[in-house]
């Protein structure tokens, strides 16, 4: 299928994307493009389906109608006799490693060593050398200031620390994409800024990344784009100066409202941990 938005072929497209849990519409026809280097944000209330719209790109949950493509490629499927029909699993573990998520959690391994978290997948997964694989973890630690914990094991560092390493895992494999399902919402508000340090250091190489975040003045700072989304739909999608200064709807109002009585209540003055940055 041929885009025609743009002259330049988006690497991500979802078209009419629905899910249901039961009677629920987790997802009720959801259509956006990311283009290559985009940073799209995606905001709205708790349980508007944001979580489940990366878990559905990321083929971590089924999808119940519509399509997705990744720089063109179908994604879970194949066309048989025009028709769709699932893709192996094995297909899908392929198409799945072009695509880097990042969790609340951070899903480390705790007998494994930081160097080790980041490796595995590569080695097991990617099919890298130990050299290989040892190379660029040791080059992502560095950029994200984690260089002298490699050899130390997930319970002796803090949640941004765990947070970070999680980022290093997910960047390893040198994705395609790169999806963040609240990459801060299990931080302590001392820890959040490191972690998004990292993030800003990721927009500013070009990296294509779509975010799932409360944290507006990441989506207001960052953002090529931010989608707010509500019940499952995309309610209003455009620039941050757009959603953030302009928005169209009531029901955008409404939620910006709520963040923006919560700012004015926060101190000026909260700790900061920046990590060293990704820079090259």
């Amino acid at each position: 299928m041929t885009d025609t938005t743009t002259d330049q072929s988006p690497v991500l497209r979802v078209q009419n994307l629905r899910k249901s849990f039961g009677h629920h519409k987790a997802l009720d026809g959801i259509d956006f493009e990311v283009q290559d280097g985009e940073v799209v944000v995606i905001i709205g209330p708790s349980g508007s389906g944001k979580s489940t719209l990366v878990r559905c790109i990321h083929q971590l949950q089924s999808i119940d109608g519509g399509a997705m493509y990744l720089d063109g490629e179908l994604l879970g499927y194949e066309l048989h006799s025009g028709r769709p029909r699932p893709l192996s699993e094995k297909s899908i573990a392929g198409q799945r490693r072009r695509i880097g998520m990042v969790f609340q959690q951070f899903n480390l391994f705790p007998h494994w060593t930081v160097l080790e978290n980041i490796t595995g997948a590569s080695r097991i997964v990617h099919g890298k050398s130990s050299a290989e694989a040892e190379e660029r973890a040791r080059y992502l630690l560095d950029k994200v200031g984690l260089a002298a914990k490699a050899d130390a094991h997930p319970r002796e560092l803090s949640g941004g620390q765990q947070q970070r390493v999680a980022i290093c895992r997910a960047l390893a494999p040198r994705p395609r994409v790169m999806l963040f399902d609240e990459p801060t919402s299990a931080l302590d508000p001392e820890l959040v800024d490191e972690v998004l340090s990292v993030l800003r250091d990721l927009t500013s190489l070009g990296m294509t990344m779509v975010v799932v975040t409360h944290e507006m003045e990441f989506a207001r700072q960052m953002a090529d784009r931010v989608v707010f989304m509500d019940n499952g739909k995309i309610v209003e999608q455009g620039t941050p100066e757009e959603l953030f200064g302009r928005p169209k709807t009531d029901r955008l109002r409404a939620f910006l409202s709520r963040f923006n009585a919560r700012t004015s209540k926060a101190s000026p003055n909260s700790p900061e941990a920046p990590a060293e940055g990704i820079t090259s």
